[in-house]
């Protein structure tokens, strides 16, 4: 008894150990976006002053919402951000519903095709954007996939990789006696996967939605090379906040980050809980 008690009093010190530096983990993670959201509300000269930086406003230093309206009317805000809902939400639909239904037949289908189709994807994941960025904006320059609606078939093209890796994972835990029930019924294959496999496949699906929808929504480099100049996303745009040799207006900047950045944190925050259920779904076979 002494000799599990003592077991049990470690376990429990390394539980206390690791709870404090995930703590101080994320503190670090967190002190940047506080320093930006607590800034955007303070003037110009109070962001630029070192000593005031790191400081909560004063009746000095706050201006209220006045970053915000001045920066949204800079960048013309709510046509970047309709641009950016587009393509994000277009985009992790496409990822969603294609690559779950290219893993479920790679899963289920067992031939040299499939698995050759399969290390494609998974070889995809390693290949650096850096690579192709110049041949795929001329690619989609000669396309017309330059606008935010075609744009989605060159994010499907790069979300391909990893979600069909991840749904191909837990296709493999999805017991095949379920399918086989649902065609002796009367499915079709079609059937099948949208009344069957895909609710089953929801948790992983969600999972992926957030990943991508992250990656999405943030991305800078893809847009600003493959669409046209007349559609900005909000990253793109708040890009044009600098001014000349070098100046930035950094209240303006702050205020735009923190627009940017609220809707993927409530995006991330609502989901979550399916995260930990998609682990734990594929973790359980049958």
């Amino acid at each position: 008894m002494a000799k599990k008690q003592r077991v049990g009093d470690k376990i429990s010190s390394l539980n206390v150990f690791l709870g404090i530096l995930m703590t101080l983990i994320s503190v670090i993670y967190v002190i940047p976006i506080v320093l930006v959201v607590v800034n955007s509300f303070k003037s110009k000269v109070y962001i630029n002053d070192k000593e005031h930086f790191f400081k909560l406003p004063t009746e000095e230093s706050y201006i209220g919402f006045q970053n915000y309206l001045e920066g949204a009317e800079k960048i013309d805000i709510a046509h970047s951000f309709l641009n950016t809902v587009i393509i994000t939400i277009g985009s992790v639909a496409a990822i969603v519903l294609f690559c779950s239904m290219t893993a479920w037949y790679i899963s289920r289908v067992k031939n040299y095709f499939t698995h050759f189709l399969y290390m494609l994807f998974a070889i995809s994941m390693i290949v650096p954007f850096q690579m192709v960025m110049y041949p795929l904006s001329k690619v989609a320059d000669e396309l017309n996939l330059n606008n935010p609606v075609s744009i989605i078939l060159v994010y499907l093209g790069f979300g391909a990789g990893l979600a069909v890796f991840m749904f191909a994972g837990f296709v493999k835990s999805i017991p095949l006696e379920i399918e086989e029930a649902a065609m002796i019924d009367g499915c079709s294959p079609i059937a099948t996967f949208f009344r069957v496999v895909l609710p089953i496949m929801k948790p992983t699906a969600i999972t992926v939605s957030i990943l991508q929808a992250m990656w999405i929504w943030n991305d800078y480099l893809l847009p600003y090379l493959v669409l046209k100049k007349d559609y900005k996303t909000i990253p793109i745009a708040i890009q044009y906040l600098k001014g000349g040799f070098g100046s930035v207006e950094w209240g303006h900047m702050m205020a735009m980050l923190t627009v940017s950045i609220i809707p993927i944190i409530v995006f991330y925050i609502v989901c979550q809980k399916y995260i930990i259920k998609g682990v734990v779904a594929g973790a359980v076979k049958g």
